[in-house]
């Protein structure tokens, strides 16, 4: 019979390509991953691996039964799920992964919310770019917390996940308490803005392209001349007096107080903030519970912008 545990590690060694990927997502050596593997592969009674010296791919039979598996852990998570949903209350150990800015902005709301759980164990983890999906559909999390700047997230994940909408978030303007800006009847334009010195994250992160196509549209300026890894050091710069900035507004959740926040006329940027699960886990208690105090978070976290 096979192994539900050994099919897991076949799924995930399909999404990953490589048996060192497989172990690093799942926290095993790779000689542990292979060993399971090849043990699989005694009970499937046929080669799943091809192997060579410097690599492995599935075979013919491994794609057939990667791609089963994943059906029959969807329907195990089912059936748990279903068992769960007789709990009278949330119970047991719930993993939510998140891009920094949620995690730094949600995490007072969602422990708040579910300190109401006593039976429930609460995991909050940051992830780096793109890897939040690929991490709830391996199951190494319940939930992720996405973030898209095109529009088009919801049309791109597998039938598997299931995508909840928690708000949008607009880019805005952030400058020093002492910045002739910091004065909300002074209008904001962008052009006379175009000589400051702008702070911006590195070339290829999403705010920042957000940035790029936000002064492009005014004619553009000269190179950002701070760049910074991480929203949140940036406007601790601002702060300081250092340079202004433009950043989606739920960075601002945690972010220091010594900073004026303005609307940007016309500016229509701004991104989406996704949940995403798996489907077959949306019944569990904890997930659903988790689910609802993330759209609370997400209504409740940020700060009050002024309407100019």
């Amino acid at each position: 019979m096979l192994e539900v545990r050994r099919l897991k590690l076949l799924a995930e060694f399909a999404r990953r390509g490589s048996i060192a990927a497989t172990a690093e997502a799942l926290g095993y050596t790779a000689s542990a991953v292979s060993q399971q593997l090849a043990a699989l592969e005694r009970e499937a009674g046929v080669p799943l691996l091809d192997r060579t010296a410097r690599s492995a791919e599935l075979t013919d039979a491994g794609r057939r039964l990667a791609a089963r598996a994943e059906e029959i852990l969807g329907l195990v998570e089912v059936a748990e799920a279903e068992l769960s949903a007789q709990a009278e209350a949330p119970m047991g150990r719930i993993a939510v992964t998140a891009f920094p800015t949620a995690a730094v902005a949600f995490a007072p709301a969602l422990a708040h919310g579910l300190a109401d759980y006593p039976g429930l164990t609460f995991v909050l983890r940051q992830t780096r770019l793109g890897d939040g999906l690929s991490q709830v559909r391996g199951g190494e999390v319940d939930i992720a917390l996405v973030d898209d700047w095109t529009g088009s997230l919801s049309q791109q994940v597998p039938a598997s996940l299931e995508v909840f909408r928690l708000r949008r978030d607009p880019l805005v303007l952030v400058v020093p308490a002492d910045h002739p800006l910091s004065d909300p009847e002074r209008p904001v334009d962008l052009r006379a803005l175009r000589d400051e010195p702008w702070m911006a994250a590195p070339p290829g992160e999403p705010s920042r392209q957000a940035v790029d196509r936000l002064l492009d549209e005014v004619g553009g300026t000269g190179p950002v001349p701070w760049e910074f890894e991480g929203l949140h050091t940036i406007l601790s710069l601002v702060a300081r007096g250092l340079g202004i900035t433009a950043v989606p507004a739920l960075a601002l959740a945690a972010a220091d107080r010594d900073v004026a926040v303005r609307r940007i006329p016309g500016c229509t940027l701004a991104r989406e903030v996704y949940a995403v699960t798996r489907a077959a886990s949306v019944r569990r208690p904890a997930v659903a519970v988790t689910l609802r105090t993330l759209y609370a978070a997400a209504r409740q976290t940020g700060p009050i912008l002024p309407a100019t």
